[in-house]
């Protein structure tokens, strides 16, 4: 089998079905291998799941993992890599905002090659954003891709797309551990460390609101910084253990005496930093 799709969902049950009858119309000739994880959905998404995929008729084979509880985007993907059984695998998230014909020409592209391992899509590259809708967002994308590029001497050009491309072989070969969407800095950082080269694709984007389902919030920005430095600078190390304390210490002092707000959420992210270079210069005064 050459593809395995791994596609995580969680209470997606207004789009599902749109998204699915054009993923298998773009993938009909393929025969990949589908593996939806659905992640403790309640609100009807499993349910439909259930009813419509298993019973289709379908090009390729179809499984469904059903995770009884919510437990994150990074986990419902590790579970799915598991049974993954393509040379290659695609990652695609199930809300619409990425079109299934982009990942079809992204899988031809590394397909046809010798030597790419890694492909990820980006929607920043040959102007196909259609339509985003959140100025902060796109802001913390590129705040984000600028640290991970600094960080791991990379050149990538949009860290958190959801769509990318990654031969078997690798996966068998990293180690990956978090659970929520900090799994797009996990991934990255840990094929980073193999020094193969990240190849981008451009593709296009129609990005959603809260209300239509969008799930990532500020928490998930701010614990991208802790994932960076913990995945970075060795997991449990000092410095981490020391700028967490710095940062707990001032949250818990400020919130329980006036409030958050994002003045004070910046200052959070300042004391992790500050609390992080603390730790670096006891790491290696004592090395």
């Amino acid at each position: 089998m050459k593809l395995s799709i791994l596609i995580p969902v969680f209470n997606e049950i207004k789009c599902i079905e749109t998204f699915t009858n054009r993923l298998f119309n773009c993938f009909q000739k393929e025969q990949p291998q589908y593996i939806f994880i659905d992640d403790g959905s309640d609100d009807g998404s499993k349910e439909w799941l259930t009813k419509n995929l298993i019973s289709r008729k379908l090009s390729g084979t179809v499984k469904l993992i059903d995770l009884p509880k919510n437990k994150g985007k990074g986990y419902a993907l590790r579970k799915g890599l598991e049974v993954a059984r393509g040379e290659h695998i695609m990652l695609l998230d199930s809300d619409l905002e990425y079109d299934p014909k982009d990942c079809l020409k992204m899988f031809r592209i590394i397909k046809s090659s010798s030597n790419m391992e890694v492909l990820f899509g980006s929607r920043y590259i040959g102007g196909k954003i259609k339509h985003r809708k959140y100025l902060l967002n796109n802001i913390a994308v590129k705040i984000n891709t600028f640290i991970f590029n600094f960080l791991f001497n990379e050149s990538i050009t949009d860290l958190h797309c959801g769509t990318k491309i990654i031969s078997k072989k690798l996966f068998d070969k990293i180690s990956l551990s978090i659970n929520d969407f900090g799994f797009e800095i996990d991934l990255a950082s840990q094929i980073a460390k193999t020094n193969l080269k990240i190849y981008q694709y451009g593709i296009s984007y129609i990005g959603r609101t809260v209300s239509e389902g969008k799930k990532i919030t500020w928490i998930d920005g701010l614990l991208s910084y802790y994932y960076f430095f913990k995945i970075r600078f060795i997991d449990n190390d000092i410095a981490i253990l020391v700028s967490v304390i710095f940062s707990s210490i001032y949250m818990g002092y400020i919130g329980s005496h006036f409030g958050m707000g994002s003045g004070k959420i910046l200052v959070i992210i300042l004391f992790f930093i500050f609390g992080l270079f603390i730790g670096l210069k006891n790491k290696i005064a004592s090395s």
